[in-house]
């Protein structure tokens, strides 16, 4: 369905990014990974989506924190493989604290990458998608954005950011053949999240499955994650021609954590 399309994503080496990537690119989309880690597996990464898929893949190491580089990233994206079509902006860090005690660089770092970084992506996309009059804006909100968390000041104010910005730019791409969406998971297994879960269960003397079982029984009445490779499919559908009037909208994939 995409083939011939360019697609990038940000902090796609790993976690819901990753699953992102592989199903743009099964979908036939050539990619643009974006994300930190070891070079040797993220090239091992590259090249194996390429041989799976028979698509292109390239790699910008760019930091979603600094706006000439992510500008950059898209110019050479431009450059590279003739057009940036599909922009999924996914890249996120998390701090967790009490606000009183909420360190004011966290903040910044968080706002910089959570949201300011899908604003400078997107104000440079956008040109090359309006010239085709064709594009695909998919931001990666979260729960969070429509909700909130105690100790998340930072994390739930970008992700309500998102959901502003997604809008805004629906509104000022609405008479065009772009759109622009946000996907707003709950609880997804990744492994940072797995972390939390092997944390909790040595905090609290659980085994893992307890642990994991607390963790979703709190916030999500399935009691079950949803899967990188869900929320890839989502994004798949986002940019397929049924989507084409899907415009500002935020979709939930939280196993019924906003129904409560």
């Amino acid at each position: 369905m995409l083939k011939g399309k360019t697609a990038i994503v940000t902090g796609s080496t790993s976690g819901i990014g990753l699953g992102i990537a592989r199903a743009l690119g099964e979908a036939g989309a050539n990619l643009v990974l974006n994300g930190f880690g070891d070079a040797d597996q993220i090239e091992k990464l590259r090249s194996g989506l390429a041989a799976e898929f028979g698509i292109r893949v390239d790699y910008n190491a760019a930091d979603m924190s600094r706006p000439e580089q992510i500008h950059a990233m898209i110019a050479s994206a431009q450059e590279q493989l003739g057009a940036v079509d599909i922009l999924v902006n996914n890249a996120g860090i998390q701090h967790t604290s009490p606000i009183e005690t909420f360190p004011a660089e966290r903040w910044d770092a968080i706002l910089a990458i959570n949201l300011s970084s899908a604003f400078h992506a997107i104000q440079a996309a956008l040109p090359g998608m309006r010239a085709s009059n064709w594009g695909r804006i998919i931001n990666i909100a979260s729960v969070h954005g429509l909700v909130a968390s105690v100790d998340k000041s930072a994390y739930v104010a970008a992700k309500h950011g998102i959901l502003g910005l997604t809008k805004a730019v629906a509104l000022e791409t609405a008479k065009t053949g772009i759109t622009c969406n946000a996907v707003c998971p709950g609880w997804v297994l990744t492994p940072l999240v797995q972390k939390q879960i092997d944390a909790r269960a040595e905090r609290d003397g659980q085994t893992i499955e307890q642990a994991r079982s607390a963790l979703l029984g709190e916030k999500q009445p399935s009691g079950d994650f949803a899967t990188p490779e869900e929320i890839g499919a989502v994004c798949v559908f986002l940019c397929s021609s049924a989507a084409a009037q899907m415009r500002g909208a935020a979709l939930p994939v939280d196993g019924g954590w906003l129904a409560q």
